[in-house]
């Protein structure tokens, strides 16, 4: 499913209206201009915005989706915007942020993975460049947690449209952490051993006793969080198309 099946972003058009359009075969925006469901005025409006997001997507300006999309709704964002989708996670010294700090950050975009590590390249100028350049945000629990963190850790307003798993996954019914989610759909997992209290052990012996190995076992850890939140996206996105989207498409 793509942003252009979807209406539920214009003004005035919700859940329901959406799916009598899809029933109707109005499953794309450029469909919409000839279409009976809405007539008058609000037809004209619903016209007008169309094309304001046509023109945003041409761009790739996400923030204005983000900022019309409901909030459960951003998966929708990551078939057009997948090449340049970041999926970040982080480690810190605890679970409160304003007594805690940030240790790493690991982002996977297009392949590629990325870590910042407090003490060494972690800097409120190499997360800004990072978000910058990530054209939607994905992480499991980060909208309670990981952004949160971030901002004030290191004073970030961020604005990039986020995607929260956890919250998708509930939706369809798995509840749990990461790995019994990760678990209950198949996904493999390495390093069993390493969980959040672990993280916090490791960089202590990095920092207080410079141990490297530990910190590279840390750094591994983190990349490996951020690189199975894809193929959980991935899985999470087909499932939801399912249930949202194709069941009221005429085939």
């Amino acid at each position: 499913m793509r942003l252009e099946n979807s209406f539920i972003l214009a003004p005035g058009i919700g859940k329901k209206t959406e799916k009598k359009l899809w029933k109707q075969g109005i499953t794309h925006w450029d469909d919409f201009h000839g279409c009976g469901v809405i007539n008058g005025t609000r037809h004209e409006k619903v016209c007008g915005f169309l094309e304001r997001a046509q023109k945003n997507l041409e761009v790739g300006n996400t923030v204005f989706f983000g900022d019309k999309l409901p909030s459960k709704e951003l998966w929708r964002l990551y078939s057009n915007f997948q090449e340049n989708a970041c999926f970040f996670d982080i480690e810190t010294t605890g679970l409160d942020a304003k007594k805690n700090k940030v240790t790493t950050v690991s982002f996977y975009r297009g392949g590629d993975d990325t870590t910042l590590v407090q003490g060494k390249n972690l800097t409120r100028e190499r997360l800004e460049e990072e978000i910058f350049n990530s054209s939607v945000l994905v992480s499991f629990n980060g909208k309670r947690f990981d952004q949160p963190f971030l901002e004030q850790n290191f004073g970030l307003d961020i604005e990039t449209p986020h995607i929260d798993l956890m919250y998708l996954c509930r939706r369809l019914g798995i509840s749990g952490g990461l790995k019994e989610v990760e678990t209950r759909l198949g996904i493999n997992r390495e390093l069993e051993d390493v969980d959040g209290r672990e993280a916090i052990r490791l960089w202590k012996r990095y920092e207080k006793q410079g141990d490297e190995n530990a910190l590279e076992k840390l750094v591994h850890y983190n990349q490996y969080d951020a690189r199975n939140l894809k193929q959980l996206l991935e899985e999470v996105h087909s499932r939801l198309a399912d249930d949202v989207y194709r069941p009221h498409v005429n085939r």
